[in-house]
């Protein structure tokens, strides 16, 4: 007995301090998690700080060759007649600082399209763990209807065997199909919590926000879940697929590695063009050592070219050069590719989850609502046995669960389409 006593204290503080956290949880809105995730990701720190970097290397490809001090002196009889000297020597660059600068502003273009990118996909990502979460609540709220629903069958059968109506195997079969419904109920919380922590994760934040849509209700929370509702118009494929070529990140980062690409073959090439260096300075021969007996001074002035490319002409960096913007074009090309073969599937599949979607919205809820409580009915006037109700009962919660999931994919299936576009609501693209 006093164990029992034991563990039904140790169960029911479990449950109250379950019940005191999730209670101390933040609600927050899709657009809210949206922001947080925005300002907390770390991954979005580190491409601010790659643009940085990208800013800092177009001054360094911009810099000009520090110069050179230079001091000769002549020692013993070795010198007589030769000045000493002491002047500074300057490299001036020929068409290499202005490629160099070039292709430090192109990777910076390519380091802020990544950012934007990141900043996109993130979004994406919270859009989706949200609505993961909401479809974990929905199917435990349903789970939870049906498993009311199997309590008052068993209520009934157990009514009915009291008054002789009933068989012992009706009582073992909703003890059954109820010990069964409990058991999908206790995974359906487990699944929420699991969703709960990747929602915060994707966040970058302790677990301690949930959301504020609780289930999917029969409008669908479209709205709140920034999603059009699906009988809404949808801009046609070839429309799409003009802003998707305008939008898409893959593309853009595709073409501005081109451009770097480019850059730097120049870069490459002009290596072959000679440097010019120049020297000043003054000179003097002492008295003792300048041949005349008196002291001599002056000045001096000079070029040189260096870096002639004669015994080395930098073929192997050129040819290499012009093969990394074959690779870049090639990469295009498939990014160009897999886009049109991404984005028709994903336009497809949204087609497809829509058209699931309003089926069940338009006939199979509502008809398996009716169908159920005319089964259940029957059954109480004896008209019908409880394994009939028992596989009605079944089939109806498939179709509830199945709608909940029907859901789920037309949330999941628009947010992979606006992946594939990359925009991030329809009005960008009902303008078209």
């Amino acid at each position: 007995m006093k164990k029992k006593v034991l563990t039904s204290l140790i169960t029911l503080l479990f449950i109250c301090q379950n019940a005191i956290s999730i209670e101390e949880m933040s609600k927050i809105t899709l657009q809210g998690a949206i922001d947080i995730a925005a300002s907390n990701s770390i991954d979005l720190q580190t491409e601010k700080l790659n643009i940085e970097i990208s800013k800092n290397k177009i001054k360094q490809a911009g810099r000009f060759q520090n110069p050179q001090i230079h001091a000769y002196w002549n020692i013993g009889n070795a010198g007589t007649g030769n000045p000493h000297t002491i002047g500074v020597s300057q490299l001036i660059e020929v068409f290499k600082r202005k490629h160099r600068k070039k292709t430090a502003q192109a990777e910076l273009k390519v380091s802020e399209e990544n950012a934007r990118y990141r900043d996109f996909d993130l979004k994406m990502d919270v859009r989706e763990a949200y609505i993961n979460v909401v479809a974990a609540k929905s199917i435990l709220k349903s789970l939870e209807e049906e498993k009311k629903m199997l309590e008052d069958i068993d209520k009934l059968v157990r009514y009915r065997y009291s008054k002789g109506s009933a068989t012992e195997t009706d009582v073992i079969q909703a003890d059954i199909s109820l010990n069964h419904i409990k058991t999908l109920v206790n995974n359906a919380s487990t699944n929420i919590m699991a969703a709960r922590f990747n929602f915060n994760s994707v966040m970058d934040t302790d677990p301690i926000y949930d959301t504020v849509i609780e289930s999917f209700e029969s409008d669908g929370d479209f709205n709140a879940l920034l999603t059009p509702p699906p009988k809404s118009t949808l801009p046609t494929f070839s429309e799409i697929l003009a802003i998707a070529q305008q939008n898409r990140y893959d593309l853009k980062i595709a073409q501005k590695e081109i451009d770097v690409a480019k850059n730097n073959l120049k870069i490459v090439s002009s290596q072959k063009v000679p440097d010019i260096e120049i020297q000043a300075g003054y000179l003097y021969q002492p008295i003792g050592m300048s041949g005349e007996g008196k002291f001599l001074h002056g000045a001096y002035t000079g070029a040189s070219l260096v870096n002639l490319p004669l015994l080395y002409n930098f073929a192997p960096e050129i040819k290499n050069a012009k093969l990394e913007i074959e690779k870049a074009e090639l990469n295009y090309a498939a990014a160009q590719n897999n886009a049109y073969a991404n984005l028709s599937s994903a336009y497809e599949k949204l087609l497809n989850a829509r058209v699931n979607l309003n089926y069940y919205t338009d006939s199979l809820i509502e008809d398996s609502k009716r169908m159920m409580q005319t089964s259940k009915r029957n059954y109480e006037l004896g008209k019908t046995d409880l394994t009939s109700l028992i596989v009605i009962e079944q089939s109806y919660r498939s179709i509830i669960l199945g709608y909940t999931y029907a859901l789920t994919h037309y949330y999941t299936c628009w947010i992979n389409f606006l992946r594939e576009v990359d925009v991030e609501t329809l009005e960008s693209t009902a303008s078209l």
